[in-house]
């Protein structure tokens, strides 16, 4: 048996690979496989006791994850002999060329390290980058998958998240207030629109209403064309919010025609000066 384990497949100079260092290395593989599933079942039972949002507990796993990778390869390069110092001694120039080249990349990698350590954003967190809405469905080392409110997935480069400026709407520990814009005509009952106003967000089930978060009427402006107020509400319903303000925009809708509230159109009026004006016939 020892003969066969010392069989060399490869021989050159100081490096020899036999099949034994060879299916040492898949052992150690294999190996490693069923320990980062036996570890991430570990983890998971532990921090689900201790009721560990489930993003804080996927960017644990996923650190652990390359952690053991890096390691196991580390152990199967020794396992080859292979000479870590020399490999990167002889190809520096080359990795000088691959880092001018590559700032971004490192950069990305750089950045889903910080983000899995941190857990400023994690997965099923709801943020806003250039004022779009999106839901982190996955934070690798180099770019993340998110889902856009069209059901589109999109792959975001880490940086993203570190350089600009995100709004994590799962932060907030309270609903989050959003505004409807609304314009009547000017001779509308006010006191009646603020009625309808409410009426109209008081019977949609996403809104939340607590001693705190009453939804209210704001007159907000003297419009051009129209008596412009705000509708001022709170929801916990973030991702799917727009779907929310349509639905209640149908009701004010209905409920203004029931009371004969006008919502005006933008007018624009021109007068005419006498000098200009046509010669009479």
């Amino acid at each position: 048996m020892d003969g066969i384990f010392n069989i060399e497949l490869l021989h050159y100079k100081d490096f020899s690979l036999t099949i034994g260092r060879v299916i040492f290395v898949i052992a150690v593989l294999i190996a490693n496989v069923f320990l980062i599933k036996i570890i991430s079942k570990i983890v998971i039972k532990r921090m689900t006791t201790t009721r560990i949002p489930d993003g804080r507990l996927q960017a644990v796993i996923q650190l652990l994850k390359y952690v053991l990778w890096i390691f196991t390869i580390l152990t199967c390069l020794n396992i080859l002999n292979i000479d870590i110092t020399f490999l990167i001694a002889s190809s520096a120039a080359l990795l000088v060329g691959l880092g001018l080249g590559m700032q971004i990349i490192f950069k990305d990698f750089m950045s889903g390290i910080v983000l899995l350590i941190e857990g400023t954003i994690k997965v099923n967190d709801i943020v806003e980058i250039e004022n779009k809405i999106m839901k982190v469905r996955e934070i690798s080392l180099r770019t993340s998958t998110v889902l856009t409110r069209d059901d589109n997935i999109v792959i975001i480069p880490n940086h993203k998240f570190v350089e600009e400026n995100v709004i994590n709407w799962t932060h907030n520990t309270a609903p989050t207030r959003f505004i409807i814009d609304v314009g009547v005509d000017y001779s509308s009952d006010v006191d009646l629109v603020t009625k309808c106003l409410l009426q109209a967000v008081n019977s949609n089930t996403d809104i939340f209403i607590g001693e705190k978060y009453k939804p209210f009427v704001r007159f907000h402006d003297f419009g051009a064309s129209a008596l412009d107020f705000q509708l001022v509400f709170w929801s916990h319903n973030l991702f799917r919010i727009e779907t929310t303000k349509s639905n209640i925009r149908y009701e004010i809708t209905r409920i203004f025609r029931e009371n004969n509230i006008t919502i005006p159109f933008l007018q624009v009026v021109l007068h005419q000066s006498e000098k200009n004006s046509p010669p009479d016939k």
